[in-house]
């Protein structure tokens, strides 16, 4: 079985390292490449970013095709009545005489799983949740808990798990006592685990935290003789709001899956807790965040662990839980279970959402900050790159096949470079040539051929715009109506949002991997609730200043 750990820093060899430098170094040759091609040649560099820009629009196109398609699925699976399709598979067969709809997927997942050598029963499931906290308040913390309550599953087979860090203090022990005094009957069981600080080996995050967490909810199955097998962990952050159809939905998909237990789930992030209260810049960062998930789900083979996912117990345990070693333990989740199952294994989408906070801190320059301090965690995924050479293709325990784990670090390596240079190039590079040849006819003619190029990508952000705004919750009765038109008007801020918030955050995060200035501590976002009141803000990380 090969050993699934990041290395530690003192423990990286040469090879580690070229591949922590790889995406950096290429980010920064790919966003002076026209430049370098002007000087060189100046056809070769208007032919390098007409194609560039011909390949983006062309991915356009297909991104919206999915995002339609995404989104028609996301609101079939949203009507469908889950716990029926899930009776069906306890009894083995359909019964016509509830005249519920059923898909034709239905039927067809009815006759495969006969054909598995394990078949596992819906009845038989539990679900343990696992809600991950810091020093967020009772505003931000109780509605995850009423939107698990408010679930169409039968709660006594839900565990709730409270992950609360140690270093917090007081406060937010009192929290996590309260809301599981509140709240606790409606479960199976409920119980808090405090993260001792300090522990040697882990850095300062989420991965320890939860995986303190799960170490103890495994004691508990032992105690209770339930069957890891039949036990789904679902990780939450404080602000994840699970749709009531979400356990009944994540049953019935791991109960018709080849495999389950060599398998993630992934429900579709969307980020619309507060969508209306928050700034024009993180509204439309958020809203293209929604966007991109739904595509994702016509996408299955580019799942990845993002946030709130499940995973079988008996999986995480197998493979010691999550890394306490990085600060994107969800990414890196899916590398991690990769590694473990010698490629065997994949993340399976679930068209169900899962609804978040966009960032909202107690001012609009706090709200700035902690949006980039998101960010720059989110694009620091660009670390598992290195790990991915390291255990493909340098660790002779390895039986990952070699053309999978090549074509899978090709595609990230490409995603996290496109992060950081995509919108300069699309919106920048068609005036570099005319700015060192401004008599040639073909780097004057450039800006207008690339102006009509994006002309017509406009027409897929139309579509794309469309399909956010009817997933977009209803108007709160605060805000006036014209606050419906700046939602559709705000998209005239996207290269300013991505250039501001994207294309800086990834290229911080690659160049501090180029230079060993590594994040060692997860950043977490403070979070606002905007109420009659007022606003509701306080520091999730106690240790902030």
């Amino acid at each position: 079985m090969t050993d699934i750990e990041i290395p530690y820093e003192k423990d990286r060899k040469v090879h580690y390292r070229i591949f922590e430098i790889l995406p950096g170094l290429l980010s920064w040759i790919l966003l002076f490449l026209p430049i370098i091609l002007s000087l060189i040649n100046i056809t070769i560099a208007v032919v390098f970013i007409l194609t560039y820009l011909l390949i983006y629009l062309v991915r356009t196109f297909g991104f919206d095709f999915r995002a339609v398609g995404g989104y028609l699925t996301m609101k079939q699976h949203l009507k469908l009545d889950w716990n029926t399709l899930n009776d069906d598979l306890n009894r083995g067969k359909i019964d016509n005489s509830d005249h519920i709809y059923r898909p034709k997927w239905h039927i067809q997942n009815l006759n495969r799983i006969s054909t598995y050598e394990i078949v596992y029963k819906p009845k038989d499931i539990y679900h343990a949740v696992i809600i991950a906290t810091v020093n967020e308040s009772i505003e931000v913390l109780e509605p995850t808990i009423k939107s698990i309550i408010d679930s169409e599953f039968d709660k006594k087979k839900i565990i709730l798990v409270f992950a609360y860090e140690g270093r917090a203090g007081q406060p937010t022990k009192d929290r996590v006592d309260y809301l599981l005094d509140k709240y606790g009957e409606y479960f199976y069981a409920s119980f808090g685990c405090c993260h001792p600080p300090n522990i040697k080996g882990e850095i300062i995050g989420k991965g320890g935290n939860i995986t303190f967490a799960g170490k103890k909810l495994h004691e508990y199955l032992n105690t209770q003789k339930i069957s890891l097998e039949h036990v789904l962990v679902t990780t939450l952050d404080s602000d994840n709001r699970p749709n009531k159809l979400y356990f009944s939905s994540l049953t019935y998909t791991f109960c018709v899956v080849p495999k389950p237990l060599k398998a993630s789930f992934q429900p579709v992030p969307m980020f619309t807790n507060n969508i209306w209260d928050a700034p024009t810049l993180m509204r439309v960062i958020a809203t293209g965040n929604n966007l991109f998930y739904i595509v994702l789900t016509k996408r299955p083979h580019l799942e990845r662990n993002f946030s709130a996912h499940a995973q079988s117990m008996k999986a995480l345990v197998d493979m010691n839980f999550w890394s306490v070693r990085t600060i994107v333990e969800d990414g890196h989740q899916f590398w991690r279970s990769y590694f473990h199952f010698d490629g065997d294994y994949r993340v399976y989408p679930l068209s169900i959402p899962i609804y978040q906070d966009a960032v909202l801190a107690e001012t609009y320059l706090k709200t700035i900050k902690a949006q980039y301090i998101q960010l720059r965690r989110w694009t620091y995924g660009a670390s598992d790159i290195a790990y991915i050479a390291d255990k493909g293709f340098f660790n002779k325990e390895s039986k990952t096949p070699k053309l999978d784990v090549l074509s899978k670090l090709l595609r990230t390596l490409e995603g996290h470079v496109t992060w950081a240079t995509g919108t300069i190039l699309i919106f920048g590079a068609a005036f570099i040539p005319s700015f060192f040849h401004p008599t040639s006819f073909a780097a004057y003619e450039l800006p207008l051929i690339v102006s009509r190029i994006q002309q017509i990508g406009l027409t897929g952000l139309l579509i794309s715009v469309y399909v956010i705004l009817i997933t977009l919750p209803p108007r709160p009765s605060r805000y006036k109506r014209h606050r419906s038109l700046i939602m559709g008007i705000q998209w005239i801020f996207t290269p300013i949002s991505s250039l501001l918030f994207g294309t800086f955050a990834a290229f911080n995060s690659q160049t501090r991997l180029m230079f060993k200035k590594y994040l060692t501590k997860f950043d977490i976002t403070e979070k606002a609730v905007v109420t009659s009141k007022g606003i509701i803000s306080t520091k999730s990380d106690p240790s902030a200043k």
